[in-house]
């Protein structure tokens, strides 16, 4: 291997799932397999056999994938102490798994050693020999991971290289370092990793690092630029207390910022659909703020910055967002100015004249809007809205009369009903529907869309699928404003409308109404172009 070139390990199927809340069943631990594969991912490690039926299962199930590239492996540790290698259970399900790789951990610590394991050091030593010969023997590629391995060698130096030296011997193909509490400062990991290399020689030394202190991809890197060629992680960070050093943050840093390469640079621009494949299987929602892929990565609020940006991204960018996977936003707030404004409207497809009087007072009521608590950053479509009407290129498909809300509990073992009750004029008939549903927005909902949709039959395309309340000047109490967030999709696209002000149901019925009105414009101006 060139000494450029560094293996990538995941393991997000194994120690990504020791992370608080994070589950994956057998079927979405092979569809992540599969992604990591396709993405170029070198080694995947599939989970701990015997310590659960599931990662048995997937065991099982792997084998019928037809991998491209990555090699899957199975987790474990060294034998129990006093027994031999061939005589130890755990072992024997290591190679059951039917893994071309296999992961073993083992005692750098002397502290683990006598006080953890309750043996004696020489025995810790053949522990580890005999175990990584035994796998070797049986045809296994053993990667070694030296667990505690910094806090090891601070103790005792001599001790942890020998617990390397000893796997070294047994015919462990990579001696993975392992900061297992997070801990180890950026200076330590380089200097330690840099003697290490020196003592068992290149190519031979790997990083897998915890993110107690917030530095787990800051010392996977640094321990890479010290001599190190393997590094593990885990997909957005999951693990354990703060989680694993983040392979999302890993990769793109290796690749396009220190020089290094891996067999996953033809993949890059598709880490971010990565990152959120893998969310979604967990459940959890992406983080916005992530370096290089969350959705604020590449976004300007501010109207200088934004201004810059547009016309010389790199002023204001560290990459092209592209690379990634990613693109350049800009967000529409009270600070917005002019230059703001008129690139977000281009990127909604709207042309704007920077001098006109149209756009002096859509900033205008911008300002306004967001002084009584609106937002647009997520509300593409309610500003879309706001641009038509500036532009007087809004027509009112209906108009509002009024609707009344009502919440009642019929007796002490009944549930709650809510009814909503709308009036719309709509080409001078006026419509009066009444919905009921569990919840008050549910109600008002079902109520609208009674009175548009034999209309507007369309609008039975759409689905409500995000509702967000957020509260403001919280320490105004029960009076305090709200804002609304309300995402709907309609089969074709996903967007977001708000509502702002000091009753729940009002701002959630302009919500509502903005997102019914977007898809009727929408429409129609789709439909005058074709």
């Amino acid at each position: 291997m060139s000494s450029n070139r560094i293996l990538i390990y995941d393991t997000t199927l194994r120690d990504g799932t020791q992370g608080e809340g994070i589950s994956f069943s057998v079927a979405d631990k092979l569809r992540i397999a599969e992604k990591l594969d396709h993405f170029g991912i070198d080694y995947i490690e599939g989970g701990w056999p015997g310590s659960n039926p599931r990662d048995m299962a997937f065991f099982l199930e792997v084998r019928h994938l037809k991998l491209t590239h990555a090699k899957i492996a199975a987790f474990g540790s060294t034998r129990r102490a006093g027994i031999r290698a061939s005589d130890d259970p755990q072992l024997k399900l290591l190679l059951d798994a039917g893994t071309p790789v296999v992961t073993i951990f083992g005692k750098s610590w002397l502290l683990h050693v006598t006080e953890v394991l309750r043996t004696t050091p020489e025995e810790n030593l053949a522990m580890i020999e005999d175990s990584v010969r035994f796998l070797r023997e049986a045809g296994r590629e053993v990667i070694y991971d030296a667990e505690h391995f910094f806090d090891g060698y601070k103790d005792n130096p001599s001790y942890a290289l020998q617990t390397l030296e000893a796997a070294a011997r047994g015919g462990a193909v990579n001696l993975s370092l392992c900061d297992t509490n997070g801990g180890t400062m950026v200076d330590e990991v380089s200097r330690i990793v840099a003697e290490v290399v020196a003592r068992v020689g290149p190519g031979r030394v790997g990083m897998h690092c915890h993110n107690d202190c917030g530095l787990g991809v800051a010392v996977s890197l640094v321990g890479i630029q010290s001599g190190a060629v393997l590094v593990q992680g885990t997909v957005n960070g999951y693990g354990e207390r703060t989680g694993n050093a983040n392979l999302i943050a890993i990769v793109p840093n290796l690749l396009l910022k220190l020089g290094y390469e891996a067999h996953c640079r033809p993949e890059l621009p598709k880490l971010r659909q990565l990152s959120l494949f893998v969310d979604e299987l967990a459940n959890l929602h992406a983080d916005t703020h992530a370096p290089f892929v969350g959705v604020s990565a590449f976004a300007h609020k501010g109207g200088v910055h934004a201004n810059a940006a547009h016309k010389v991204a790199r002023s204001y960018e560290h990459i092209d967002p592209a690379l990634v996977g990613n693109r350049q936003r800009v967000l529409i707030s009270d600070m917005s100015g002019r230059s703001s404004v008129v690139m977000k409207a281009r990127e909604l497809g709207v042309e704007l004249e920077a001098g006109s009087p149209a756009l002096k007072e859509l900033i205008e009521e911008i300002k306004r809007l967001e002084f009584q608590g609106y937002e647009y950053e997520a509300a593409d479509a309610s500003f879309q809205l706001l641009i038509a009407k500036a532009l007087e290129k809004h027509r009112e498909f209906f108009g509002f009369e009024g609707y009344r809300v009502i919440v009642e509990r019929r007796g002490p073992t009944e549930p709650v009903i809510s009814e909503a009750t709308v009036k719309l004029r709509i080409g001078g008939e006026l419509r009066h529907t009444v919905a009921e549903a569990s919840g008050p927005i549910g109600a008002l909902d079902k109520a609208l869309r009674l009175a548009l949709e034999p209309v507007f039959p369309q609008l039975r395309e759409i689905l409500l699928r995000d509702y967000k309340v957020r509260i403001l000047e919280s320490q105004q109490g029960a009076g305090a404003r709200v804002r609304v967030l309300v995402e709907t999709a309609d089969g074709e696209e996903l967007f977001g409308t708000v509502g702002a002000g000091e009753n729940i149901i009002e701002a959630s019925w302009q919500a509502l109404k903005d997102a019914l009105e977007f898809k009727l414009l929408r429409d129609e101006q789709r439909q005058a172009k074709s």
